[in-house]
């Protein structure tokens, strides 16, 4: 326990018990007599903590007194060293996710408070972002400044109408929805909404928004348990009910990386005798599958379903072809 946490376990167990034994203290802040002390006079002298040593009831308690000299508060937040690492490491991610520049500003009063709580020395926040380094891959940088306007509408319950370019089809539609939840998913942010126009909940990529309007009227509500069930229930982010079951082999060194890989929540995974690992997991669309299995080339083989194997097969025989024309 570091002097940061001693002063605030001292502080409440001054609040909780009122009156606490310095044996007590010794063993719940696992410390010597020498350094108990210096912490008391520490808080005493530069918070103005108005702690005391009653005689009568044999133990330490705050000062009875309205006097406004004698009230203090421990200045601003005290965190573990495990709880500031995290919080550097979810400010990193955090900023890494702020496409737009959307979050760094209301973050940013934050984390100065935190630098000055924490000051210097080899626990600081400043020192431990130098050793923290998150890298991002293929994100795609288009659409971000839409985050904000739908994070408004999805936080105030709102509908909005979008224009909505998708991919697949190359085609740009008109699209009214009620958006549900955001996903951030492989570096890139998505949109669970229940489209009024094909009447279900689709996954709009935010990247994919040209233009959005607010339509006036209330978002209707989807249960969490179905957005979960949305979600999962097929492969990546291309949701839907699954359909099929994908049932990979991948030889035992590349093994080594894939048998600690989620790729499904309901994926199953075992060992033959010789070592390969064989996964198995369902899927509806079969469009992001494909490029995850063809990124482990000879590697990988697709034992089922049929139709997964013809297009693995083709998509390496165009490849083989382009090598050798």
């Amino acid at each position: 326990m570091n002097r940061l946490e001693r002063f605030y376990k001292i502080d409440q167990l001054l609040q909780d018990r009122k009156i606490v034994s310095r044996d007590d203290f010794l063993s719940l802040l696992e410390v010597s007599l020498a350094t108990f002390k210096r912490d008391l006079e520490y808080m005493r002298d530069r918070f103005n903590a108005p702690v005391i040593y009653d005689a009568d009831l044999r133990g330490y308690r705050y000062e009875s007194t309205t006097s406004s000299k004698s009230k203090f508060s421990l200045p601003g937040l005290w965190f573990t060293e495990q709880e500031i690492f995290a919080l550097i490491t979810m400010q990193q991610l955090l900023e890494n996710l702020d496409q737009g520049s959307i979050i760094g500003p209301h973050i940013q009063p934050f984390l100065s408070r935190l630098d000055a709580v924490i000051g210097e020395g080899e626990s600081s926040s400043k020192e431990i972002r130098k050793r923290i380094k998150l890298v991002e891959m293929g994100r795609r940088v288009q659409g971000s400044h839409f985050f904000s306007e739908v994070g408004v509408a999805l936080f105030k319950r709102q509908r909005i109408e979008i224009q909505y370019y998708a991919r697949a089809s190359n085609e740009i539609t008109l699209r009214e929805i009620s958006p549900q939840r955001l996903i951030h998913y492989r570096d890139n942010w998505y949109l669970d909404a229940w489209c009024h126009m094909r009447d279900g909940l689709r996954g709009f990529s935010l990247d994919g928004i040209r233009a959005i309007t607010t339509v006036g009227k209330k978002a209707i509500e989807v249960p969490i348990k179905s957005l979960d069930q949305f979600l999962a229930a097929s492969y990546g982010i291309f949701a839907g009910e699954s359909k099929h079951t994908a049932r990979l082999k991948f030889t035992p060194e590349r093994a080594r990386w894939v048998a600690a890989e989620l790729w499904h929540p309901d994926q199953k995974g075992s060992f033959d005798a010789s070592g390969a690992y064989i996964l198995e997991f369902p899927y509806a669309d079969d469009r992001e599958l494909l490029l995850d299995i063809a990124k482990h080339g000879a590697a990988v083989e697709v034992l089922a379903p049929k139709a997964l194997r013809d297009k693995i097969r083709k998509e390496h025989e165009a490849a083989f072809q382009q090598y050798t024309s």
